[in-house]
This record gives structure tokens, sequence and C-alpha cells, in this order.
């Protein structure tokens, strides 16, 4: 209707009538979920998470979504409620602590022991071999979201691959101390396979971390860059679930895509699978066992040199 004309009786009836269902609609009470529905839930949490964990809590949040789970709204109020039921089945020992990753919070402490023994008898337990010594590249793995760390460390640290954890954007300080540190003596190629949110902060946090990376690297050595999640054929292949994506600043209207979708949609043995596929490609899996091989045959040589340094103790 123009701006300024006065409204009908009509028009202004119609118009109290969708403001008061639309008030309605804000205002009225969800409806609580059933004790059924509550176990229907909890079975499925429990089972997932033992089957696939550990896994984030959004990850079981984006299951359950896919699946249907009664009282589970595709939002974030149905994440709260997940996260809600997730902290009971825990708390009443019915789903292990050790299921659900979360690495957000660590400590910091330095190692120490009761007497040189201990000592040795943990350095034996911790040692690793160098695997990528002889392999002609370097790889590494970088996350935008710290709590997916726990789902892929299981698998970086098998094949002795730095996992690099952006929080968001990575800072200068990270990007640069990650070739300084790591490649200031070494012209390998340099391989970094980088896993985010397909919205656009997560790409243009790519975009950031691989202009910092290729900047550092001052052409000392080639540095080959890769999205390797999440990405629109992904989204279309595993049919992951999206949202709505935000339009609140200007960068964010620029987004080409009516839609976005998160990480953590992508299920945990999936997102581990990708993981290790990529590694494969540098370091097949008949290498890391020959290498593995080779780390035991050492371990077994510390075992004899501890044995003899206690006997002559």
């Amino acid at each position: 209707m123009p701006y300024g004309r006065e409204l009908t009786e009509e028009e202004a009836d119609d118009l109290f009538r969708d403001a008061d269902q639309i008030l309605a609609s804000r205002t009225a009470p969800r409806k609580r979920a059933t004790n059924h529905q509550m176990e229907e839930r909890a079975q499925f949490l429990i089972k997932y998470a033992y089957v696939h964990g550990p896994v984030t809590v959004r990850q079981l949040f984006y299951r359950a979504e896919v699946e249907g789970l009664p009282g589970v709204e595709k939002d974030e109020s149905g994440y709260i409620k997940i996260q809600r039921q997730v902290l009971d089945l825990r708390r009443e020992g019915r789903l292990p602590y050790e299921q659900i990753a979360d690495a957000t919070r660590w400590m910091r402490k330095p190692h120490t022991f009761s007497d040189p023994t201990q000592f040795l008898n943990s350095s034996i337990q911790l040692y690793r071999k160098a695997l990528w010594n002889d392999i002609p590249e370097t790889v590494e793995i970088w996350c935008e979201k710290d709590a997916l760390a726990g789902v892929l460390y299981q698998v970086t640290e098998l094949y002795d691959v730095p996992l690099m954890v952006t929080r968001g954007f990575s800072s200068e300080t990270f990007c640069y101390e990650a070739i300084a540190q790591r490649h200031s003596e070494d012209d390998r190629p340099y391989f970094v396979y980088y896993l985010g949110d397909f919205d656009r902060s997560g790409v243009d946090a790519a975009s950031a971390l691989e202009e910092k990376l290729q900047r550092f690297a001052e052409g000392k050595f080639p540095v080959h860059f890769e999205a390797l999640a999440v990405t629109l054929e992904q989204i279309a292949g595993m049919q992951l679930p999206t949202r709505a994506h935000k339009r609140e600043s200007k960068a964010d209207k620029n987004w080409p895509y009516d839609f976005a979708c998160e990480l953590d949609a992508i299920p945990p043995d999936d997102l581990r699978n990708l993981v290790e596929t990529t590694i494969e490609k540098h370091l097949p899996e008949e290498e890391l066992i020959r290498l593995k091989r080779i780390e035991e045959q050492e371990r077994d040589t510390l075992i004899a040199f501890q044995r003899g340094f206690v006997v002559s103790g």
C-alpha cells in the first residue's frame, strides 16, 4: 500500500491479525520432548559416539538433525538441546567422557620424573621415529576449529604430521613461526591442507592463510596449498546439512551463495578418512608400515640400553 495512505478498516484488521500471529509464533513455548523421545535421542547419541568417536558435540547435533531425531530443531536451540543432553549422559555415566572431543582447553606443565629410571621408562614409551626425514616433501594439516583437533589428531599423530589449529583467521606470528621453525633449513616442497567452514569467513581465512605462508616462504621452497574441506562438491556429494548464511556485514553480503556449511557437518569418520587419504598420497601405507617396524626395532635397542644402565647403576 502507498506510504501515508490511511488504512481501511479491513486492511487494519488484516495487519493486526498478521502481527498477532507473528508475535504468537515467537512467544509460544516450544513443545517439550516426551520421556520416550528423550530416551530415543539418548540411545542414538550414545551409539553414534561409541561407533564414531571421538566426536564433537556439534557433530552429534548435525547427525541428529540429519537423522530427524524428535524435538531437535535445525537451529542453535537444537544444538543447545543436544549439548545439554550429552552433558547429562556423561554425568550419568552412560556416555564416556573420552568419546567427546574438546581440544579448546589445555594445560602447560613441564614433564618431571622421580628418578632417572622413571625418565628412561617414559622416554622409551614416548619414542617416535621421524617418519618424514626421507620423504621428498613435507605435509601439514591446518584446521579452522580447535574442537575438531581431538577428532583429527589420532590420524595426524599416527602419520607424524603436524596438526595446526588456527581458530579462524591465522595470525601473522603463527604463520611466520610455521615457516621459520619448520622450514628454515628445509627446501622440500611444503604441502598444506586446510579444513574450514564453507562460508564467507572460512573461505577468506583460507585465502589469507595461503597468502601469508607464500609470503613468508619468500620463494625459498614451493608452497602447495589446498582447501580440503568443506567444498561445494562435498556438500552435494555427501548431502551435508547447511544453514542460512549470515548477511550482517558488508563482506558477508558479498557471499555468492544463500547457504553455508560448517566443517562439523562432515561425519567424524569421513573427516578422518579424508585426512588419512590425503596424507597417504605423500606417505603410502606400505612405507608407514616399514617405518613403524624400524621404530619398534629402535625402541628395542633403547630397552636393552636401559637394562644395561640399571644393572651398571
